[in-house]
């Protein structure tokens, strides 16, 4: 949904704003089910696949502005020391744990981002789905050892899948150059690549940052 939605939202001036705010909400829903999976996966108990998808919509709200507040922030303070150039990359954070965006440094932002969005959503299931970006803060520095190192290697795999998604998007430009196929196979092509990185990148993502929070749990730190 996330995608389709980008898609239609691309290049309309007048729909490009609620566009992305739906594509997040869809990003944060698919984050949910990816997060359940991979917490489950890990040993760990999840009580997100309890929630009706009114829960998880309201839960994703509630999630999205506190979020797009630190993102405005840290974009704002970025430009106000001089980074001026890179400060606009911070506002794809939350995208980025889906989609690939333009900057090396944004993907390193984008997997920081993903490990607040899991501690949060970690925080409201064990205080009754109260959302408190605060407490998450406070967790993140409390799991910064094994989550910072698990930010840090999804960093760098986020840049490879970046520069490897780049190579596939060349490879299709191309084949759309010289293929006699129609336009509505053509378009098909083009949502299903831009799928399948996206639940690639999320799988990744959630893979990542679940191994290193149950390790800070059991190590500490």
């Amino acid at each position: 949904m996330a995608t389709a939605i980008r898609i239609v939202g691309f290049g309309k001036p007048g729909l490009i704003v609620p566009a992305l705010v739906l594509a997040d909400v869809c990003v944060l829903l698919a984050f949910f089910a990816t997060a359940r999976d991979s917490i489950q996966a890990a040993g760990g108990q999840s009580s997100l696949g309890e929630l009706t998808l009114g829960e998880q919509i309201k839960l994703s709200l509630s999630i999205l502005w506190r979020i797009v507040l630190v993102i405005i922030i840290a974009t704002l303070a970025t430009a106000a020391i001089g980074f001026s150039s890179f400060a606009p990359h911070l506002l794809w954070g939350l995208d980025g744990m889906a989609f690939d965006q333009g900057a090396d440094l944004g993907r390193f932002w984008s997997a920081a981002i993903a490990a607040l969005v899991l501690l949060i959503i970690v925080n409201a299931e064990s205080n009754g789905g109260r959302v408190a970006l605060f407490a998450a803060v406070k967790d993140l520095g409390r799991h910064a050892l094994w989550l910072g190192a698990a930010v840090l290697l999804l960093g760098v795999i986020n840049v490879a899948l970046g520069y490897g998604q780049g190579l596939v998007r060349t490879a299709i430009w191309h084949f759309w150059q010289i293929s006699m196929v129609g336009q509505p196979l053509k378009n098909l092509i083009y949502v299903v690549f831009i799928f399948s990185f996206a639940m690639l990148r999320l799988w990744i993502t959630l893979s990542i940052l679940t191994f290193g929070l149950k390790q800070s749990y059991a190590r500490g730190g």
